[in-house]
């Protein structure tokens, strides 16, 4: 038995974070642009090894400006896999696009390859590929489709910080790379995003528009419509500090996976999410689909819980909203197995090689009913 809590994915905190807000609390750098989101935004770019970032309020945030840069806007279409958070298909919506569906890889769980090229219309302007739970996307293939089809690329990698494909940070490949620090993150500033272009001139559109579109000069004039998205000072010293730990935090990560490998590899009926041989994932979640027919996944859950092991279920299909409901919901058949028979394991930094090991032993013998580890 495990005598200590263990968590699904709560953020790692402590005294360097402490340390770097007082700090910028002290230094009446709040709610501006300060000194820490000038550093915060160039330690990304040196970590993420590319030319151009500018850090904005969140991810969603993020998805939507890099949107909103390339023109997207009413009548257009962007394709997206149907099974993400539902922040992706929102960001679209906000500017009157229509979010196109696809189902996802029966092994690695993200957009299907095999599938885009039958739902790229006229209408399509760009493709939405999420690195989902870090996973990395085939993204040469997925960059050979969008140069065919004159299409933008616009990476959700909001959760894949540090996941490599082809030696090549994830969010680095597309027009845009956006990046989440949310609370349950690789790191986190709490709330706070970051966003990666190909373009100098794009991003720095961006940084001129996040900020009210204020002018450099005068700061009462502002000669476009501009948002108030920009990150605060406060926030990029979280920021920072996390950044002194991300690589203890990514070997964790990396650690925890081999074990729940390990654990599950002679179990036929645990099957975990894939990554291509090309890929270097830093899984920021891991995921299991679990083919039991005596056994359901909420029946599962509830005996964890019982044990004190955290879960949750994998992302809902997007069309099951009402907003984004569609009639061909049968050809999304991968998408619903996934959903109705996987879950989500815990992986946050908290945790200790003992407690994951706990947790992917107990899972062993709910399946198993052999003896209890």
């Amino acid at each position: 038995m495990i005598n200590k809590p263990i968590y699904l994915d709560s953020p790692n905190l402590g005294n360097i974070e402490k340390k770097f807000l007082c700090e910028a609390i002290d230094s009446g750098y709040v709610s501006t642009f300060g000194p820490y989101t000038t550093r915060f935004e160039k330690e990304i770019l040196k970590l993420l090894q590319t030319k151009n970032v500018v850090s904005i309020q969140n991810g969603t945030a993020a998805l939507f400006m890099a949107l909103y840069e390339l023109g997207i806007g009413q009548g257009d279409e962007v394709i997206l896999p149907v099974i993400t958070f539902v922040a992706c298909a929102n960001v679209i919506k906000y500017l009157g696009a229509k979010p196109i569906f696809v189902d996802i890889d029966f092994k690695s769980w993200n957009i299907s390859l095999k599938k885009i090229q039958q739902y790229i219309t006229p209408k399509t302007k760009a493709i939405m590929p999420v690195h989902l739970y870090g996973n990395p996307c085939d993204m040469n293939n997925l960059l050979k489709i969008a140069k065919e089809n004159h299409l933008f690329i616009i990476e959700d990698a909001t959760e894949s910080l540090l996941s490599k494909y082809n030696n090549q940070y994830t969010g680095t490949f597309g027009d845009f790379g956006v990046f989440s620090f949310n609370g349950n993150k690789l790191i986190t500033t709490g709330g706070g995003g970051m966003l990666v272009g190909k373009q100098k001139k794009r991003v720095n559109h961006i940084r001129f528009l996040i900020n009210q579109a204020k002018d450099e000069k005068n700061a009462s004039y502002h000669s476009e419509v501009g948002f108030n998205l920009r990150l605060t000072n406060i926030v990029a010293a979280l920021g920072l500090a996390q950044l002194k730990r991300i690589n203890d935090f990514k070997s964790k990560k990396k650690i925890f996976r081999e074990i729940y490998e390990d654990t599950f590899r002679k179990i036929d009926e645990i099957s975990l999410q894939e990554s291509y041989s090309e890929s270097d994932p830093v899984w920021w979640l891991n995921g299991i689909s679990i083919d039991k027919k005596d056994t359901s996944i909420h029946m599962i859950q509830d005996e964890l819980k019982v044990m004190g092991i955290p879960t949750r279920r994998l992302f809902s299909p997007i069309i099951e909203f009402p907003c984004y409901s569609v009639d061909d919901k049968d050809t999304f058949y991968v998408a619903y197995e996934k959903f109705h028979n996987s879950i989500i394991l815990p992986g946050s930094t908290l945790n200790d090689e003992k407690s994951i090991r706990y947790v992917a032993q107990q899972i062993v013998y709910l399946l198993t009913r052999k003896k209890r580890f």
